[in-house]
């Protein structure tokens, strides 16, 4: 097998920098700049925890509507890596499941029908999901209503994880060395709650993205990374650590940004103001990205 080594390979979270948390959709700006580096022989690997559906829905559609280029792959690992396809102009590929990462069927039925009965008003459950669980902010729910009731949410996940005999540990408060000998973690998001397997991550799909990629003969140069969170960390935690070249780029930088061995990058790097978040700044990274590679 022939090498080919791009000087770039792009690995995308999907909710902050390139789908907006407010409407949930891609711009057409975005797709475009997606287009582009693909034509430009640019790697695209989403890495996200949203589902393939939401993928399939809101990413692929539109790039396969706006032109992906005859020959093009574009892999999307989902939920932080327990499911994973990938698409070409002719649309989607095999869906692999990861089901020994699956969070136990009666749970999430248990959790479909605490959100029906007591927090329909601000979040829904989402039933595209295949190996985890997840509950969702309303579009049309006021964002700082929802992060309240998200906290009796997260509690009352807990409680029924423990009376289904499950161990769980909340992310935002337990370390692994805090946690012990447990399985399952409540991981909450500004728009979002997942409940999953202690083994997902977003470094369980950068593993994977290395993976899909070297199955195609491609090795990049080097990486980039893009997140809107803390646990996006992970994608270029585990590149780094396997050798590879990494930048990573933060488009919400409020929660701060921790000190790495590799170049941490936000939209001020581009001379865009600190308030330039979320798919704004991923659109400006993308583009300034196409721009280097284009000369």
């Amino acid at each position: 097998m022939t090498l080919e080594t791009p000087p770039l390979a792009l690995l995308l979270d999907v909710d902050g920098p390139i789908a907006s948390p407010v409407t949930r959709k891609v711009t057409p700006r975005i797709i475009a700049a997606l287009i582009a580096l693909v034509n430009e022989g640019i790697p695209v690997v989403f890495n996200t925890g949203r589902s393939d559906a939401f993928v399939a829905e809101q990413v692929m559609a539109p790039m396969i509507t706006a032109g992906l280029p005859d020959g093009a792959v574009v892999h999307a690992i989902c939920e932080k890596g327990a499911v994973w396809f990938s698409f070409t102009a002719a649309g989607p590929g095999r869906i692999h499941v990861d089901k020994d990462l699956a969070v136990p069927a009666a749970y999430g039925t248990a959790i479909r029908a605490m959100v029906s009965e007591k927090y329909s008003d601000h979040m829904f459950f989402d039933e595209t999901k295949r190996a985890m669980v997840s509950v969702e902010q309303h579009v049309g729910v006021d964002n700082a209503d929802y992060l309240i009731e998200q906290q009796d949410f997260d509690a009352d996940a807990l409680k029924l994880m423990a009376a289904c005999g499950l161990g769980a540990v909340r992310l935002d408060h337990d370390s692994p060395d805090e946690a012990g000998n447990i399985d399952f973690r409540v991981d909450p998001t500004i728009i979002s709650t997942d409940i999953e397997s202690i083994r997902l991550g977003k470094d369980l799909g950068a593993s994977r993205a290395v993976e899909l990629l070297a199955a195609q003969g491609i090795v990049p140069a080097a990486w980039r990374t893009v997140g809107d969170s803390r646990t996006d960390y992970a994608m270029a935690d585990w590149l780094h650590h396997n050798d590879h070249d990494v930048k990573h780029v933060d488009v919400r930088p409020a929660d701060g940004v921790p000190a790495k061995s590799y170049p941490v990058l936000t939209s001020e790097d581009l001379g865009l103001g600190p308030d330039v978040i979320h798919d704004d700044a991923g659109v400006a990274f993308l583009e300034a990205w196409l721009a280097a590679v284009t000369g």
